[in-house]
This record gives structure tokens, C-alpha cells and sequence, in this order.
């Protein structure tokens, strides 16, 4: 099916979870490519500095204060959006909170609440974009996590949302694409991000959460996100490695379960104690992209051939044409007297 995505500089972005990490980088370079943004998020004296900040920068933005948790608040997003650029070409769910405990130690009201924003704000995200993007197309992008396609300790309820998700939206797609409706659906499943995300998270570990190695920088999800806004993509892995890691884990699962005693120490930082605050009930007033504790990898040769296949492809050509005409010179070579 053909999908007709509008170059960046053309298209009215809404961006959930735009607050802080992955959404507000992906927000403030949306706006840099020259798309009207429209960030979504609970905290609104972030959200404010966000605007202030892409505004200054020469770029187009307003902001909505929603919790994805409720439908009414997500509608009226969607209404801001429209109200101030005249349609939605691209919708981003990426609000998300986590949890770091034992299964049997995380208390069930947060358990709730995590899926209250995690699956149920995708679910309203979706149900408030699809009457808009149906209009002309456009594309919408979902930020998972690898955790869609692994277990992990420690943030079980976490990956058991991001498993909801990924069920979700790729049940979704099918939907659409039997229907014809023009709408790319894109799951995004970035791998360990440099974001504040463990420090917003709730904790009763007894340490500060750590991101599970190995760590990228945002900046890769943010680029993950803005090439399937212009060019369908069906799914994307943010990091070559958890890449590897989720191929291991789907052929060698024993394996995987086996190894949990090693990850779980890699997931908490025994110096630190947790923050006191967290988002799972309600917003952290943060505003930051990264975590600065951890500083992630900034460059994934997978994810570049992922979005750059031609060259990829062409270079590949290139390179075993010339083995082949080294070969046969060779060949040549060795028949002269």
C-alpha cells in the first residue's frame, strides 16, 4: 500500500510525553526541521520552557497539558493541534512511566497507574489521531521499547506494557492496511536510552534505578522517529545491539532466564538511594533530555544502514564489484608467459 508522507518542513506534529527525554528531543528537532510541533505532556512549566525555547530558536510550537491516561484530555490535544495548525500529519505516542521492583513487591495501584499511562495513553493517543489522519494520511509512530520483544527483571510491569503496546498497535495496523486507509503505523523499540526516565521512575529497589546497558543517546530515537514521519517504516530497533540482544533472547530463551541473576545488579546503582519523586502518578518537574548519569552511545551503524538501505545497498555493489574485478585481474595475471 502507498503511504503519502509530507516532508518534514510541511507537517503539524503532536508529540505526547514531550515534557522531558525522547519526546521533547524529538519535539525540539521536528521544529528545527521546520515542523509545527505541538508537545503534549502533564508538566506545563516544562512544557512552557520547551515553546519558549523553539520559538526563540525560529521554529513553530504550542503545547497542550494532557495526561494520556484520560481520553477527554487527549481530545483536546488533538483540538489544540488542529485549532492551531489546521491538521495533524504526524502523531507520536511517546509518554511513559516505569517501575523498578520485584513483580512481587510492585504495589498493584502503581502497577495500574503505569499501564494507565503506558497502553491506555497509546490507546487514546491512537483513538484521538486516526479521525484526523485518515483525512489526508499521515503516519503514526508509537515509542515501545526493545522490552516489547523481551522480558526484563526488575521493570516487569514496564516490559509487560510494552508487550500490551506492541500487541496493540501491530493488531492495529492490520486493521488498517485491510482497510486501505492511508496511515503508516510505526512501532519504535529503542533499546537503553540516556534519558531521566529511572530517576522519574518509582522505585522499591532501595537504589537509584540505572538504564539497562547498553546505553544510547537519544538523539538515535529522536532520528528513529523523524525518518518514519516522512517515510513509512514498519519497525524499528533503536541499537544494533539490543538488536542482537532480542534475536538472542527469541532463539535461546532458556538462556536469557538463566542470565537474569547477572542483570539484575546492572539495573540499580548501589551508591545512590532512589529519588524521592516519581511520575508514575504524577508528573516530575524535570524538563531534561538526558539523565546525566550515563552517557550514551551516539552513533548505531545499524540503525544508519536502516535508513539509509540504497547507499547501504549501492556501497555493498560497489565493493563486490571491485573484489570481482581484482580477482579477475588477477586471473589474468597469472595466464601471461
Amino acid at each position: 500500500m502507498r503511504y503519502q508522507l509530507r516532508p518534514l518542513r510541511e507537517q503539524s506534529m503532536v508529540i505526547t510525553g514531550a515534557s522531558s527525554g525522547i519526546g521533547l528531543n524529538t519535539a525540539k528537532q521536528a521544529a528545527a526541521a521546520g515542523a509545527k510541533v505541538t508537545l503534549v505532556a502533564r508538566d506545563e512549566p516544562a512544557l512552557r520552557t520547551a515553546v519558549a525555547e523553539i520559538v526563540e530558536a525560529g521554529g513553530e510550537a504550542v503545547f497542550a497539558v494532557a495526561d494520556v491516561g484520560d481520553p477527554d484530555q487527549v481530545e483536546a490535544a488533538a483540538a489544540t493541534a488542529i485549532a492551531s495548525f489546521g491538521r495533524i500529519d504526524t502523531w507520536v505516542n511517546d509518554a511513559g512511566v516505569t517501575i523498578y521492583a520485584l513483580l512481587r513487591d510492585t504495589p498493584i495501584a502503581e502497577h495500574r497507574a503505569l499501564f494507565r499511562t503506558n497502553y491506555f495513553g497509546v490507546v487514546n493517543g491512537v483513538t484521538a489521531a486516526l479521525p484526523h489522519l485518515r483525512v489526508s494520511g499521515g503516519a503514526l509512530i508509537t515509542v515501545a521499547s526493545v522490552v516489547a520483544d523481551l522480558p526484563t527483571p526488575v521493570q516487569g510491569a514496564y516490559a509487560a506494557s510494552k508487550h500490551a503496546v506492541k500487541g496493540y498497535i501491530n493488531s492495529l495496523r492490520m486493521e488498517l492496511v485491510a482497510e486501505r486507509v492511508p496511515v503508516s503505523v510505526t512501532l519504535v523499540k529503542p533499546g537503553g536510552i540516556d534519558t531521566p526516565i529511572a530517576q522519574h521512575a518509582a522505585n522499591h529497589m532501595g537504589q537509584e534505578g540505572l538504564i539497562p546497558p547498553p546505553v544510547y543517546d537519544p538523539d538515535l530515537v529522536s532520528q528513529a522517529i523523524l525518518d518514519a514521519a516522512a517515510y513509512p517504516r514498519r519497525e524499528i530497533t533503536v541499537g544494533g545491539i539490543p538488536r542482537l540482544q532480542v534475536l538472542a533472547g527469541t532463539h535461546f530463551p532458556a538462556l536469557l532466564d538463566r542470565l537474569s541473576r547477572f542483570l539484575i545488579p546492572m539495573l540499580t546503582d548501589p551508591t545512590q538511594a532512589p529519588t524521592k519523586s516519581d511520575s508514575v502518578t504524577s508528573p516530575v518537574a524535570n524538563g531534561h533530555i538526558r539523565s546525566g548519569r550515563q552517557q550514551g552511545r551516539s552513533v548505531s551503524l545499524y540503525n544508519w544502514v536502516a535508513r539509509h538501505r540504497l547507499v547501504a545497498t549501492l556501497g555493498v555493489v560497489a565493493m563486490a564489484g571491485g573484489a570481482i574485478a581484482v580477482a579477475v585481474r588477477g586471473a589474468g595475471d597469472r595466464r601471461l608467459p
